[in-house]
């Protein structure tokens, strides 16, 4: 099978992963509603988890120290282009939309294109490694996925119109994955900076955006309830580390 073909065929399984969104569906739009709130605990630490458990990992074993440069970088940017978005958007008016479901939106882009430049860089090396480079993607790309569409819904954004662009941010990986197959030779060091740049992004939308999200429930049954998603989120996505050998 060209290794083309293998990126190609695995990127857009990858892309497939943003439709489990679509289980959500079938429930009325008030149940959806209340769910969302619930799982944007799970959002953050899915979102912590992937940063802290995968991408800060893996750029700096590969840029080292630098690294957590482009990770701070990515937390500053996200929250300047947040201040420029509330301005925009907001200015002298109430927002329909939360500014963080751009954010996700952004920060997903970043991290699925990375995701399709692993790939692609995974198929050239061995077929099987890319087998198994795609599984893994898969594995912590269905949790996470789950909670960006509940981010989405919470955020404002109907429920069919989640899941196009939850659809449309996942296609990024497609276009990694062939920029990884025709330029290898020169995306390798991009690779590993778009990968620490994401979890600023990732950890800063977590932090700044989805966790004070929480702290607007108060009562002690739906802050047990929180508490335990959001380790949920974090240990879905720390296990996914472990079950790769510390890679992906």
């Amino acid at each position: 099978m060209p290794v083309l073909f293998s990126v190609v065929a695995a990127t857009v399984a990858v892309s497939l992963v943003s439709l489990s969104g679509a289980l959500f569906l079938v429930l009325r739009e008030e149940s959806l509603k209340r769910l969302a709130a619930y799982l944007i605990a799970f959002a953050s630490g899915s979102l912590m988890g992937g940063a802290f458990f995968h991408l800060i990992p893996e750029a700096a074993a590969r840029q080292g120290e630098s690294s957590f440069a482009l990770v701070v970088s990515g937390i500053v940017l996200f929250f300047a282009l947040e201040k420029a978005l509330c301005w925009r958007h907001c200015h002298n008016a109430q927002c329909d939309v939360h500014t963080f479901t751009y954010l996700n939106l952004a920060g997903d882009s970043i991290h699925n294109f990375v995701d399709g430049l692993i790939i692609a860089a995974s198929f050239l090396v061995d077929p099987a490694l890319g087998l198994v480079t795609t599984a893994v993607v898969v594995l912590h790309e269905v949790p996470q996925e789950l909670g960006e569409f509940a981010v989405l819904i919470y955020g404002g954004f109907t429920r069919r119109r989640a899941i196009w662009l939850n659809l449309l941010t996942a296609v990024t990986a497609v276009a990694g994955g062939l920029a990884g197959y025709f330029f290898s030779r020169y995306v390798q060091d991009l690779q590993f900076a778009l990968i620490a740049f994401a979890a600023g992004g990732f950890v800063y939308i977590a932090l700044a955006d989805l966790v004070p999200e929480l702290h607007k429930r108060r009562r002690a049954a739906e802050s047990l309830a929180q508490f335990v998603l959001m380790l949920a989120g974090v240990g879905i996505l720390g296990a996914a580390r472990l079950l790769a050998g510390g890679h992906g």
